[in-house]
């Protein structure tokens, strides 16, 4: 099973990375994250994964969400998620982005995180945000339901 690993993480580690260090903003919180997605699979009892990339992007994703929100730096928190929120949108969603993003790092459980992540962030439909995280289509639609209300509420007040 170490070896399995090892050759995951050999193929998979740039990746992880990356994904890591886009989401954390520096390479020594990625680094850690990064290994400690590959720590998190000598934990499992066994090794059968489908699909490894999306395991482990999903796995590097949620990692990187929860080391977010841990952080004691509330003002951390605040910066990395305007940062975050900043990424592949136009001026005019920035701002929507923002409040979805302070949203769920602070009020919605880590699951409707993750979700809301992969969909509105890195554009997964709907089908592969459901697949990512083993929910059906209808229940990552009705998890991320209460966001899209709030964020009405919001633009119209």
């Amino acid at each position: 099973m170490h070896d399995d690993i090892e050759i995951l993480y050999r193929r998979f580690g740039p990746m992880v990375f990356r994904r890591c260090k886009s989401l954390l903003g520096n390479e020594e919180d990625a680094m850690d994250a990064t290994q400690d997605v590959f720590v998190r699979l000598l934990d499992r009892q066994e090794l059968n994964i489908d699909t490894p990339s999306s395991f482990l992007y999903v796995a590097a994703t949620r990692q990187c969400l929860n080391k977010i929100r841990s952080s004691k730096r509330k003002g951390t928190h605040e910066d990395r998620v305007e940062e975050i929120a900043s990424l592949d949108f136009s001026n005019e969603n920035r701002s929507l982005a923002g409040s979805l993003l302070r949203k769920l790092f602070f009020e919605y459980p880590d699951s409707t995180r993750l979700m809301a992540v992969l969909h509105y962030h890195d554009g997964y439909t709907l089908e592969e945000t459901a697949k990512a995280v083993g929910m059906s289509v209808s229940g990552v639609r009705k998890r991320l339901q209460p966001l899209r209300q709030h964020l009405r509420i919001k633009e119209s007040s």
